[in-house]
């Protein structure tokens, strides 16, 4: 999304960032849990929190801080975007898909040589894991 494009829809992100934000006890936790919302939907190649920042114009050490070391309900957040993504689309079936990110080093959590199906090869890489709610014409 272009910044004009998120300005849009502003007001809808909030309410969205309102519900699902719900839990965490702090008034900043929920300011930074909308801020890092807005940084995912920003149009930018690099989503890791420097860049995201940037585009932003906040600090990065405290995205990256909420995101890494802040102590928040995270199952409880999961739990609402879930039965969001339910109310939203009433799934047909739910998929579990890996996807492999190659990596060069080691300072990436979890990285390590292994095989890769995106890479179709043993790689230094690393591996997600997703699990999606599909119909014919969505999936979240």
């Amino acid at each position: 999304m272009t910044p004009a494009e998120l300005a849009a829809v502003r007001g809808r992100l909030e309410e969205f960032a309102a519900e699902v934000f719900a839990p965490l006890a702090r008034v900043d936790q929920r300011d930074k849990g909308v801020t890092y919302l807005r940084g995912l939907l920003l149009d930018g190649r690099r989503k890791s929190m420097q860049p995201m920042a940037e585009r932003l114009g906040v600090d990065h050490q405290g995205l990256q801080q909420f995101v890494s070391s802040s102590t928040w309900p995270v199952a409880e957040v999961r739990k609402r975007l879930a039965e969001r993504a339910v109310e939203v689309i009433s799934p047909d079936a739910w998929v579990v898909d890996d996807t492999g990110f190659p990596k060069f080093g080691t300072a990436s959590p979890g990285v390590a040589r292994q095989y890769s199906g995106t890479l179709g090869k043993v790689a230094n890489c690393q591996i997600g894991v997703s699990v999606h709610a599909v119909t014919d014409a969505a999936s979240c």
